[in-house]
């Protein structure tokens, strides 16, 4: 009971910067900060960074958010059953790949075609909460599927998103990370030193829609910027794969 008032506590606490009168307020997955800081840059728009969990639960309880993108469709299906999203506006807007990382500091270079286990081992992995991240479960989905994930789990250090996870490796903290392809190209700091097949876990889809009762002009207006031809430019630019685009 502690913990889920204390959990409840967090999300709650977790709703960021109110909403603007006149302005979009996003709340986004945490891997599309780069891209969409480029995009919103110079329009009225605040945007709240986090794991599709946490932002998929903040929107769940009221939070004043006027568009979400989420990087698995499983948190936009939650919140389409809670009936949270305005009609006819959900889409399904990019794809990305799942990656293991070092930092660039590490003394050895990545070679083609090693298996992922040649470089996961005893060191310390470090990973978005593998139960409710997107790209969490997208790595233990691999993991499983390559028949070391129960070896691997001692070492893994969870962290509450994937960008998180991320600057672990960068700072050196923790040796390897999985993300997302997109978070190590905006990275320098870290190496790519595996490509995790994609059939070895489930697709990697970024769905987008407009919250209930949020569909104003102003929002429409940016539903339409995220689908317009400059931001596919923009997310083809940091990585990612553009599933829909207005033409």
């Amino acid at each position: 009971m502690l913990r889920l008032c204390l959990i409840t506590f967090a999300v709650m606490a977790a709703f960021a910067v109110p909403a603007k009168s006149d302005g979009v307020t996003i709340f986004a997955a945490a891997s599309l900060k780069t891209a969409l800081d480029e995009i919103t840059q110079g329009t009225d728009t605040t945007v709240s960074y986090a794991a599709s969990s946490t932002i998929a639960r903040q929107v769940e309880l009221g939070a004043p958010a006027d568009l979400i993108i989420t990087a698995n469709v499983a948190w936009m299906d939650h919140l389409a059953a809670k009936a949270r999203l305005a009609s006819d506006t959900r889409r399904d807007l990019l794809g990305n790949t799942l990656v293991l990382v070092a930092s660039s500091d590490m003394a050895f270079i990545a070679q083609a075609g090693l298996p992922v286990n040649h470089y996961i081992g005893q060191d310390k992995l470090a990973m978005a909460l593998v139960d409710a991240v997107p790209a969490g479960i997208y790595g233990k989905e691999a993991l499983t599927s390559l028949g070391i994930w129960k070896p691997t789990l001692p070492n893994i250090v969870q962290t509450d998103n994937v960008r998180a996870a991320l600057r672990l490796v960068a700072m050196g903290e923790v040796p390897f990370g999985i993300v997302y392809a997109t978070d190590a190209k905006a990275e320098p700091r870290v190496q790519v030193v595996h490509r995790f097949d994609p059939a070895r876990h489930g697709p990697i889809v970024y769905p987008m829609a407009i919250v209930a009762g949020r569909d104003t002009p102003a929002v429409q207006a940016m539903w339409a910027r995220l689908r317009s031809a400059q931001a596919a430019e923009i997310f083809t630019r940091n990585g990612f794969l553009v599933l829909e685009a207005a033409q």
